[in-house]
């Protein structure tokens, strides 16, 4: 490996030319799709074969990305459980792939960041430091080593001009919202990456995480079911805090017992309902890379560079607003949708629609029991996401509004670790004890 910097942000002239093949390839294959359409084959073998090319030649290009499709391609991730069975498998594997495939940076650039973020004499502050990266993310990567008092630590590490080439990404990305749209019926990209771009700006300020993971660590301190590593150092472009053990929540998706993915499951569970009360953060980035099992049963949690701040805890209409809808109170409901912006003021909708819309994707909340499969939300998504059917036209009559937008991303994406896990649990039990609202 040359020692001319770091290999992330180099090449954006080349990314960008094999990016501009992208949408032409994507248009001969709809117009293909169409005339085998008229020639009488099956509408929905045609859609899925679509899919299929349309996720080969996305994932070729995001592989040539890097940075900004792995925060896209993470963010996505925890979507695929709503992707049908044939389209995400290639897609499992691309992002497995993007997610280990990160370039290190060259040995003398992770030293001259060390000397940069913590001091000409940085190496005294360890008693022993390991060169080779234990893990690479999107616009850094980590090193294990040895604080000077024996602490196992964890050195995330951030890549020099990472910012920079994420927002070429970003920006090369949105491009291409409409390709996304044929792997993601019903999801619209754009305000996705919109968020993103705003989003990694604050990751790119390792002094907020910093912040943010003291609030957690001190919030959970001496917590049966939840650990976060406390800081051991920080500066603008480094994160020094404790090593944590443990199985990669990755790992118990792709084999783990259905005893460790309904323990998992509960405790992301608790982890995203109790945030908010207990630390005023909502842990906004539910991919499953930043998440452990330990052994001795607890959920590690490791990255916070994605936050929401929610200094008075979840807004209380979420839980009134699902109280109402799991009793049946459509004018309830409707109303209080309306109060949140919800519902534009100019908009007439049917108070028992808006019910019947929102009903099915409460099913975990019924009872105390459920069952979180991918069939599931692959079911939900079709069912939303089917432009023929009323639903779908209701459904894009609701309005999101901002300051709802980023808790709805996370409970979604949240949801979808959890029929990726197909675990099983009292899901309700957890709300009962932390949603504002969501008990009388």
């Amino acid at each position: 490996m040359s020692d001319d910097g770091p290999a992330m942000p180099r090449g954006s002239v080349s990314r960008t030319a094999r990016l501009a093949s992208l949408p032409l390839g994507a248009a001969g294959r709809a117009t293909l799709g169409l005339g085998k359409r008229l020639s009488g084959r099956d509408a929905d073998a045609v859609t899925a074969e679509l899919q299929q090319r349309t996720a080969e030649q996305l994932f070729a290009v995001l592989g040539q990305l890097k940075g900004g499709a792995m925060k896209l391609g993470q963010t996505l991730s925890v979507f695929e459980a709503a992707v049908p069975d044939e389209v995400a498998a290639p897609y499992r594997e691309a992002l497995v792939k993007l997610q280990e495939e990160a370039p290190p940076m060259p040995v003398r650039t992770v030293h001259a960041v060390l000397a940069q973020q913590l001091g000409g004499t940085w190496r005294q502050r360890f008693a022993d430091f390991d060169d080779a990266p234990a893990a690479a993310a999107s616009i850094g990567q980590v090193h294990r080593a040895t604080w000077r008092d024996g602490r196992d630590v964890a050195v995330k590490i951030q890549y020099p001009g990472a910012g920079t080439a994420l927002m070429a990404d970003l920006n090369q990305l949105a491009r291409f919202a409409r390709l996304f749209s044929a792997l993601f019926p019903g999801m619209d990209v754009k305000p996705l990456i919109a968020e993103l771009k705003a989003r990694v700006v604050e990751e790119l300020d390792y002094g907020l995480e910093a912040d943010a993971q003291r609030a957690f660590a001190a919030a959970y301190a001496g917590d049966e079911q939840i650990i976060v590593p406390r800081v051991v150092a920080s500066a603008p472009k480094v994160i020094v805090s404790e090593w944590l053990e443990g199985t990669p929540l990755s790992r118990i998706i792709a084999d783990g017992t259905q005893e460790q993915r309904d323990h998992a499951g509960h405790l992301l569970a608790v982890l995203h309902f109790s945030g908010p009360q207990r630390a005023g953060l909502l842990h906004a980035d539910p991919h499953p890379g930043n998440f452990r099992l330990l052994d001795d049963g607890r959920l590690g949690v490791i990255d916070f560079g994605a936050t929401a701040r929610l200094p008075d805890g979840h807004p209380e209409p979420i839980g009134r607003l699902l109280r109402w809808a799991l009793a049946g109170k459509a004018d309830e409901v409707l109303t209080d949708l309306r109060t949140e912006g919800f519902v534009r003021p100019n908009m007439e909708v049917d108070a028992q629609g808006v019910l019947d819309y929102l009903r099915p994707l409460l099913e975990p909340l019924e009872g105390d029991h459920f069952h979180f499969t991918r069939a599931w939300m692959q079911e939900q998504a079709a069912r939303i996401a089917d432009p023929r059917t009323e639903i779908s036209k209701l459904g894009r009559q609701l309005n999101l509004p901002p300051a709802y937008l980023l808790i709805h991303r996370v409970t979604i994406g949240s949801i979808g670790v959890l029929c990726q896990l197909g675990a099983a649990g009292n899901f309700r039990s957890v709300l009962e004890e932390w949603l504002p609202g969501f008990v009388e």
